[in-house]
Formats: C-alpha cells, structure tokens, sequence
C-alpha cells in the first residue's frame, strides 16, 4: 500500500493523451507521461484494502505485486519498486503501454470510479529502469548443456526464451518473421507501443544467451520434427493467428481484407521492411470496421492516419451501459461503455449492427450491408440499411492457431476449439520433448497472458529437463 490516508487526500489522475488533431499527424505513442513526482502522489492512493484483488488471478495474470510496488514509489525507491516489478514480468513496458489494465477493475477503489492509475505507475516504473540502467543482461552462472528450441518470437515464446537462458540453458528462438515481437510488434500498431521497446529487449536476451533464427517459418523452411531431435525440449509458441471467417457474400470483392495483413504492412512499411504485396491503404476511402475489439481499434487509428476520408465501426453487440453493477461484476473485468483513444479520434460506431455482405461492383466493394439485430442478435426485417464502403477490414478475433505447416507436421492432439491440447501445469503437448505456451494452446488472448504462459511453460521445461527448478511460475 501507499500512504495510509492517501485515497482519501488525492484524487486519480491518469497520463494525458496529446489532442486527436496532432497525434493523428504522426504514429508515434501519444500518451503524455506523468511526472515522477506525481506517479509518487498516485501511488500514494494504494490503500490497505486487505485482500488486493489487483494481483489476484482475476486482476493481474501474471500476479505483479502492485501493492507492494506502490508502495515503494510511495517510499520513493524506484530501483526496488522496478526489481519487484521485474520479478514477476519479464516486458512491463509492454504491458504498461497495451494491457487493458484488469489490475485497475479490479482494484477497490474502482467501486467508486476512481481506481489506482495501476497501468501508468507500471509504465512509469519500466521507463525509469530503462532511464536509469537498472535493466542489464542477467546471463547464467553455469550453463547445464541442455538446448531448448522455442518457435514463435512473440511475447510468450520471447519470455520462456528469457527465463530458460537464465537457468543455463542454450536456447534457440525462431521466428518466420525479420523482427523479434510477433503480433506484439506486427499487430499492435506503433502509435500504441514504439518498436524499440522490443529491439531493447532482444539485445538483453542477446547478451543473455538466447541465439534468434528470423526469416524461418518452422513447418516449411525447417521441419519440426528435426528440432525434435536435435533438442532436448521444444517449446511451441506460434500465437493463434487463424482469423475467425465471418462467411459472409462477398468476401472475396477486391477491397475486403482481414484486419491482420492490414495492420502488419503497416507495421512493415513503419520499420522500415519491404512490402511486396499489393499496399492495403485507407487513403482517400470510405472504410468499414467489422468487430468491436481492440483489434478493431487499431484499424480505426491506423485508417485515421493513411488519411482516410471516413471510418465506421460496426458492433453486433449492443450498446453496453455507461456505468457498470459494482455488487454483481466486481472484481471481474465487466462490460461498460468504453471509447478507445483511436475511437476518439473520430470513428462512427453502430452498435446492435449485424453484418449481412458486401456489395461491390466490377468485382470491388462499394457498400456494406447491415440490419439492427435484436436480442438474440439475430438481424431484424425491415432493419437493413447500407453504408458506403472503399475498404472494408474484417476485425472479430482468431479462432485457433494456423493448423497448416507445423501443427499438421508434427500431429498435435487438440482441444475442441483446436489448440494444441495441453495442461497448465506441464505444458506437455501429445509429442515426446514438445511443449506450448500462449494463445497456440488457451486461444486468442491478452499479451499479459501470454508472458504469464512463457513464464510457466519455462518452469515446466526447466522442472522436465533438470528434475527441479528454481524459477517461479
């Protein structure tokens, strides 16, 4: 906790964002952080609440000791809040910036609307690491001769990768991409999380041991099963990347795309990387957003900023209330009204909309049409209305991971919804010495999640290869 009376004394105050009108020019991050001494007065307002739901499985994933933390800037010790931070989580300034802060729903205060700024004190804390030098390559003492390959370079395979080469072992990390980050750096877009961030990292993890394979899709350039033999333990991590097909008329109309191809070769042409496929810009179009997620969002803001001429979003769902029943959701994450800092930035939102096509002609999409949808979500005649559409971008989640290549080489057992089947207590997957982590086994999820089943699933690994192990789950 902080200062006793401290959530009585001072009000919430959150980081300030810079005005739509000028951050729509650049896609750089936005967020204007708040000064150390007032991160201190923030902190100041953790209170004694007794049971600190805020780490608890349903506030923070990865059980970050956000009392304890706050309490240390409270204190004013930045180096120990940021050792306790880094204890639990391997990336903060990546959770800092993206994570939907479940911490901060669930915290007491927020009965009363006014939680811990839990998500920017975090950020807060990483940066200073950073600023001050605190953050340094930590290699083994001894290394115990066993090699571990781990595919997928996102934020689940980069923490496993992380916590493996620590315990001594020599670990491979290979990714089809150029850069380290998966979705993290290709998905996510910079306006939201700069790359360096993860380019910071690698180079750690680089002095740290971990040797990174890019340009290397396992399942075509390389096969599975000869990382299998040629490694002591395999550690799956590809993310689940196979987009849910809303299988809807005319899908295949030029100008209809999945969110992620989109956001990716913009992500590509920001860093810097060739872009050899047709561009997908929103420059000087109509575009439609389908999905109500932050994947959706990230379309918005990215339209925005290619400069298209207008952007609507379209949400299924209805309208949800502005104020949630504190009594019956908290401290659970609860559905609310919630305006994203790309919606904000001037996107139309259509709420209880049911997609029913696209419309085109000559082959291109020109319309989308829609119909209010009633409780059930269930179109209503009558209803139907049309929207005028250059772009439409096709944003409503993944369904499981991409079962061509790897997967189908290597004849995974999987789950109904078919992950690759396996327990959160081994991560053992139905293949001798092969392992899983992240959204390839639970399913499409936060990146705190991920980072939490890298760290488990190095736990397991290291207790699998060694017979006991002294890293924390």
């Amino acid at each position: 906790m902080g200062k006793v009376t401290g959530f009585l004394e001072i009000d919430r105050q959150d980081a300030k964002h810079q005005p739509a009108g000028d951050r729509i020019r650049h896609w750089r991050e936005f967020t204007v952080p708040l000064p150390d001494s007032e991160v201190r007065r923030q902190a100041a307002r953790c209170m004694d609440c007794g049971i600190p739901y805020c780490h608890g499985p349903m506030g923070c994933p990865i059980h970050n000791q956000i009392p304890d933390w706050n309490d240390l800037i409270y204190q004013d010790d930045w180096e120990e809040a940021a050792k306790n931070l880094h204890s639990t989580n391997n990336f903060p300034e990546f959770t800092g910036r993206i994570c939907p802060a479940p911490c901060e729903e669930a915290c007491t205060l927020n009965l009363e609307d006014a939680p811990v700024t839990i998500k920017t004190i975090e950020m807060a804390i990483a940066d200073k690491a950073f600023e001050m030098g605190w953050v340094r390559p930590e290699p083994p003492k001894e290394h115990t001769g066993k090699r571990v390959a781990v595919i997928g370079a996102g934020p689940a395979g980069m923490s496993a990768a992380q916590q493996l080469a620590r315990a001594g072992h020599e670990v491979h990390l290979y990714d089809r991409f150029a850069y380290a980050g998966g979705l993290l750096r290709y998905g996510i877009p910079d306006f939201k999380m700069e790359k360096y961030h993860i380019q910071r990292r690698v180079k750690q993890m680089e002095a740290e041991g971990v040797i990174f394979h890019f340009g290397i899709e396992i399942g075509r350039d390389m096969t599975g099963r000869e990382l299998q033999e040629s490694f002591d333990a395999v550690l799956v991590a590809i993310g689940a990347e196979h987009p849910r097909d809303p299988e809807l008329p005319g899908m295949d109309l030029t100008g209809v795309h999945y969110a992620m191809p989109y956001l990716i070769q913009q992500n590509k042409r920001n860093g810097g990387e060739d872009v050899p496929e047709a561009p997908l810009l929103a420059s000087g179009k109509h575009v439609i957003v389908i999905g109500g997620g932050d994947t959706a969002s990230d379309c918005i803001g990215t339209s925005i900023r290619q400069g298209c001429l207008s952007v609507t979003q379209l949400d299924i769902r209805p309208i949800p209330p502005m104020r949630e029943d504190k009594l019956t959701v908290w401290p659970y994450w609860p559905t609310k009204f919630r305006t994203s800092s790309s919606q904000a930035e001037g996107a139309d939102r259509e709420f209880s909309a049911a997609t029913l096509g696209m419309i085109g002609e000559n082959g291109h999409v020109t319309a989308v049409e829609c119909a209010r949808v009633d409780e059930k979500r269930r179109p209503i005649s009558g209803t139907e209305f049309e929207l005028r559409a250059d772009l439409v971008l096709i944003a409503i989640g993944f369904t499981r991971p991409v079962h061509e290549g790897l997967v189908a080489e290597m004849g995974f057992d999987l789950d109904r919804r078919g992950n690759i089947l396996a327990n959160d207590d081994d991560y053992r997957t139905s293949a001798d010495k092969v392992f899983v982590a992240g959204d390839a086994r639970r399913g499409q999820s936060l990146v705190v999640w991920a980072i939490r089943e890298g760290r488990q699933a190095a736990h397991a690994i290291d207790k699998a290869l060694m017979g006991s192990t002294v890293l924390p789950r």
